[in-house]
């Protein structure tokens, strides 16, 4: 400090102190500990079939649901959707991938020092059965557990309907298929 006010004036060096507290306090934040660093996964990617194979996330495809609603039902107010990206891969398969956003509950605590929390939602699939006529709303529920350790932040488990329908596996994408 004795550095800068042999060169600036007190004035100018009252002028920037907050300027060089900030400076100071940010470099002493920038460590390089790679270890405290966590991995976080909990991308899922969601593909929907009929008991044939048949895509059901093609909106535009009849016998496919064209319309789909997520609503997050752990979410303090009654109506709060929740965004996923209606995607596609190469084959003209489409999949429905979430990447957060719904309200996350905290179960439990293992022995271990790793958490459980979960997410709840609710999905409305309306099926286009001609290109004008569409069958009344099919109302599911998503659950989504996730694991925390000082380590990693991921998908664990999903649900669909109550049924297990994914189990994390360690380093694998997070790929989810629901026969309907």
């Amino acid at each position: 400090m004795n550095f800068f006010i042999k060169i600036l004036p007190l004035h100018v060096m009252k002028k920037y102190f907050l300027v060089y507290i900030l400076i100071g306090l940010t470099l002493l934040s920038c460590g390089s500990d790679d270890d405290s660093l966590q991995k976080v996964d909990q991308k899922l990617q969601i593909f929907m079939k009929d008991s044939a194979g048949n895509d059901l996330v093609n909106p535009v495809k009849v016998g496919s649901y064209s319309g789909i609603i997520w609503n997050d039902e752990l979410a303090s107010s009654d109506i709060a959707n929740v965004n996923f990206t209606r995607s596609m891969l190469s084959d003209s398969t489409f999949y429905m991938e979430y990447l957060a956003g719904a309200t996350r509950e905290f179960v439990s605590e293992s022995s271990d020092g790793s958490k459980i929390y979960r997410s709840e939602i609710q999905v409305s699939l309306t099926k286009k059965l001609s290109a004008t006529q569409f069958a009344p709303v099919d109302i599911d529920t998503l659950q989504i557990f996730y694991r925390m350790t000082p380590s990693v932040f991921e998908v664990s488990q999903v649900y669909f309907n109550k049924s297990l329908k994914f189990t994390k596996i360690p380093d694998q994408p997070n790929v989810v298929t629901i026969i309907k």
